[in-house]
Parts: structure tokens; C-alpha cells; sequence
């Protein structure tokens, strides 16, 4: 009777990817790890699109993987996915504003068919200019923001990824990294932007999803102290 007075009471289950694991500090690397691969397989699917419509063109001595892309590719996007995915629920903290909308896994994965959507009709549409491409496509990820976030740190974020991202973009192209065909945005093409901002929306939400069940997760610890 002691011995079973002794035996540690064991936490219930939790979500569907950690079922025990309580440390904050574990969630954070375990939703990194999930983000990051999750950047690396939309990487390979939208980047083999792009790259089949001769939008993106890689140097051949680069081109290394089985999808036809620089082998940097991929992991450049899990790691920015990462970071995207951890920030979003971090700044929901940070600005005491909770995302509340549309908090569930079939409006996320709707999300991601969206945006996979998004990037289709920038390789695969055919518009009289860039300029009519560019306005469609940017009213497509303000639309998918509307539909899926709708919340300022959501769209201020959004922004600043585009933004960023574009940078970079730029700055690989100048150096040869690779380069667009038909550039009109200076070395890239004028709705790049709009397909970081529809990411960064896109991974945002992916990561607000996993945090959920963080806090699920420690609510229920301390329910049960």
C-alpha cells in the first residue's frame, strides 16, 4: 500500500505530437523542429513549381537535389519557417493579445491549400502584365490574411517578412546566387513580395496551432497541482 502511496502520478496526455512532455523549454524545440520541416517540404513542392515554369533559374553547378533545386534552398526556408512560426505566437504573448481566430487544424490546413494556390497562379497564370499579376496576387494574400488572421501583429509581421525576404532576395540575385527570368522589381519580380507576405501569414497560423497545445498542456499541470 506504501509503495503504490509512492509512485508518482503520471501526467494525462496532452495533444497529438507530446503526450508528456511539460518543459516549455522542450515544446519550443519540438514545434521548432515540426515548423522546420514543414518550410522544407512547401520549399521543394513551390520551388519545383517555379522552377518547372522557368520563374526561378539556378546555376547547373548548384542544382544538386532531386527536385531540381539549390541544395540551400530547403533549409534556408525550414529555418526561416522556424523563426516565422515561434515569432508569431511569441509577439500574440508579448502584445497581450491572444489569437483567437479560427483556432483549429481544417482552417490552417485550408490556409496552406491558399497559399499553395497563391504560388500556383504565380507560375502557372497567365496575365497580360506583371502589373495586373502583381495586384491579383497581392489582393489574394490580404485576402488570405483577412480569411485566416485578421489580427494587426498578424499583418504588421507579415508585412516586415515581405519586406525582409525581398531584401534578401535581391541581394542573392545581385550576387549571382540565381536569378528571375523577366525581372521587373528591380532583380526579382514585382510579386515576390506577396508570396512572403501570404507565408509568413501561412506559417504564422501553423505556429499559433502548435503553441496552442503548450498552453494546453501547462494549464492542465496546474489544474492538477
Amino acid at each position: 500500500m506504501a509503495e503504490d502511496d509512492a509512485m508518482p502520478t503520471l501526467p494525462k496526455k496532452c495533444g497529438p505530437y507530446i503526450s508528456c512532455v511539460t518543459s516549455r523549454g522542450m515544446n519550443l524545440v519540438i514545434r521548432g523542429v515540426v515548423l522546420f520541416f514543414i518550410g522544407v517540404f512547401l520549399a521543394l513542392v513551390l520551388n519545383l513549381l517555379q522552377i518547372q515554369r522557368n520563374v526561378t533559374l539556378f546555376p547547373p553547378d548548384v542544382i544538386t537535389s532531386i527536385f531540381s533545386s539549390a541544395w540551400w534552398v530547403p533549409p534556408c526556408c525550414g529555418t526561416a519557417s522556424a523563426v516565422i512560426g515561434l515569432l508569431y505566437p511569441c509577439m500574440d504573448r508579448h502584445l497581450g493579445e491572444p489569437h483567437k481566430f479560427k483556432r483549429e487544424w481544417s482552417s490552417v490546413m485550408r490556409c496552406v491549400a491558399v497559399f499553395v494556390g497563391i504560388n500556383h497562379a504565380s507560375a502557372k497564370v497567365d496575365f497580360a502584365n506583371n502589373i495586373q499579376l502583381s495586384l491579383t496576387l497581392a489582393a489574394l494574400s490580404i485576402g488570405l490574411w483577412w480569411t485566416f488572421d485578421r489580427s494587426r501583429s498578424g499583418f504588421g509581421l507579415g508585412v516586415g517578412i515581405a519586406f525582409l525576404a525581398t531584401l534578401v532576395s535581391q541581394l542573392l540575385v545581385y550576387n549571382g546566387v540565381y536569378q528571375y527570368t523577366s525581372p521587373d522589381f528591380l532583380y526579382v519580380r514585382s510579386w515576390l513580395p506577396c508570396i512572403f507576405f501570404a507565408g509568413g501569414i501561412t506559417m504564422g497560423n501553423i505556429g499559433r496551432q502548435l503553441a496552442m497545445y503548450e498552453c494546453k498542456v501547462i494549464a492542465e499541470k496546474s489544474h492538477e497541482d
